[in-house]
């Protein structure tokens, strides 16, 4: 029921964020690297307001990027990411954000608490990026604001003690909840952990990769070099687009035939690989 309400509610804005990938973050302090990343083919860009911007510039911050911001930028979906909401940057960064014709907010320290208090009439995309965000990311997800989950590596792994792994393996229980959460919670599937090394595209693409087999549907990026190859892999493939089509044709011939279950080259074709094709083709759709 919480996925019909949440997207019977949705304006054709947060719709379209809905087929976001690769959401671009610039520091809300220098102007030339956020006019930069609004032309960099991000599907999103996030006007950072928080870590980027140390807290002698935040004021400085929220005047420039309420003007570069003040007017649509193309097709390209514009973001800001406020402070927490236990700061004392908090409010001065909802009055602005509140007067900016934006797609959505980014909430970091997400808690339940935190997401109720973030009341700009935006949709929320929150980072679950503590542990005790990570152990709420159900409830944080189900607050009718929230549109979407990013996992947030770094604090999450400075405060837990994690030390990264080549496989990832030491963030994998995190991705994989917030992944269930998300869907459980009826929301779009979440953002994966920011790759960190900037000169790694092959360690990137392999990040994309696993980030899109645990059920990720979008990547944080922090440069521009990163947005191309997070937006291929996180389109299908035209290989799977073609697997999805037969699957999808096989299914509705065996239908008219009065069977619900076929095999397709010898694998065998039910509901929810049907499902599973269905969704390909309608991402193949929006891209």
């Amino acid at each position: 029921m919480r996925l019909c309400l949440t997207f019977a509610r949705l304006s054709s804005t947060t719709v379209e964020l809905s087929h976001v990938r690769s959401l671009l973050f610039a520091p809300g302090s220098d102007e030339h690297k956020l006019r930069g990343a609004l032309e960099s083919g991000a599907d999103a860009v996030v006007a950072d307001l928080e870590d980027a911007v140390t807290p002698a510039e935040k004021g400085a911050a929220r005047e420039l990027v309420a003007r570069v911001l003040s007017s649509p930028v193309s097709d390209t979906k514009t973001i800001v990411r406020v402070n927490a909401a236990d700061t004392p940057y908090f409010a001065d960064d909802l009055a602005a954000v509140a007067e900016l014709p934006l797609d959505a907010v980014v909430l970091p320290k997400a808690s339940p608490e935190a997401v109720e208090a973030t009341r700009t009439g935006l949709p929320v995309i929150a980072i679950v990026e503590t542990a005790a965000g990570v152990r709420d990311a159900y409830e944080i997800a189900s607050d009718p604001k929230v549109f979407a989950l990013i996992l947030g590596a770094v604090d999450l792994g400075a405060e837990v003690g994690l030390e990264p792994r080549p496989d990832g393996l030491e963030i994998l229980y995190a991705r994989s909840k917030v992944v269930l959460d998300s869907v459980a919670a009826g929301i779009r599937a979440p953002f994966d952990i920011v790759h960190l090394d900037l000169d790694d595209d092959e360690g990137l693409e392999a990040d994309c990769r696993l980030g899109r087999s645990l059920g990720f549907r979008g990547k944080a990026c922090i440069h521009p070099a990163q947005v191309p190859i997070v937006n291929r892999i996180f389109a299908p493939s035209e290989a799977e687009v073609e697997w999805a089509h037969r699957v999808v044709d096989a299914y509705e011939q065996g239908l008219g035939e009065g069977r619900g279950v076929l095999a397709l080259n010898g694998a065998m074709v039910d509901l929810p690989v049907v499902a599973r094709a269905r969704r390909i083709l309608a991402e193949a759709e929006r891209r």
